[in-house]
């Protein structure tokens, strides 16, 4: 096998994924020399899957899902704002609708760990209650768009083939 990975077949595996010959292509073509067992579209498809259960422990308040999928910055973040919302008493409805639409933004490999920024579009209900029932943020019924980015990263070297969200934000 050669050091360099065959073009032909990585082509092949960026379908769908990133145009040929585009910035985000020629930064997974990195990714996938660290590590080659990467495939993009079976990458986007569990990041895609994590991104719904994500969502939704956060809004079950589910930290033990979370702690299987985050880091531990932003574990500590979200498990903070999910303990505020406790102590207050807010409740969240939440039902996840479905994603729009998924691109990788931004990947680069740093030594030994891969990081992968994604922009979601999802549809999302959602609406938070205080105490009282009333509603504080959000809406029981309507459906509306969220554009989340996020990167997710992992250690090439390490036995854990799983990737950890490492940072979130909003798209402006």
């Amino acid at each position: 096998m050669t050091d360099e990975l065959d073009e032909a077949t990585f082509a092949k595996r960026l379908k769908d994924v990133a145009p040929v010959g585009s910035d985000a292509a020629q930064k997974l073509q990195s990714v996938a020399q660290a590590d080659r067992s990467f495939d993009p579209k079976h990458f986007l498809n569990g990041a895609k899957a994590a991104y719904e259960m994500i969502v939704s422990a956060f809004a079950e308040g589910d930290r033990k899902t979370l702690k299987s999928l985050l880091s531990r910055e932003v574990f500590d973040s979200f498990s903070t704002a999910i303990g505020e919302r406790e102590k207050a008493g807010d409740t969240v409805e939440f039902k996840f609708v479905g994603i729009s639409s998924t691109e990788i933004i931004d990947a680069e490999v740093s030594g030994k760990t891969i990081n992968i920024t994604i922009k979601f579009v999802s549809d999302l209900i959602t609406a938070t209650r205080n105490r009282a029932g009333e509603v504080i943020d959000g809406d029981p019924v309507t459906i509306r768009d969220v554009t989340d980015v996020w990167t997710f990263s992992r250690d090439v070297t390490a036995r854990d083939p799983n990737w950890r969200l490492v940072a979130t934000g909003s798209a402006a």
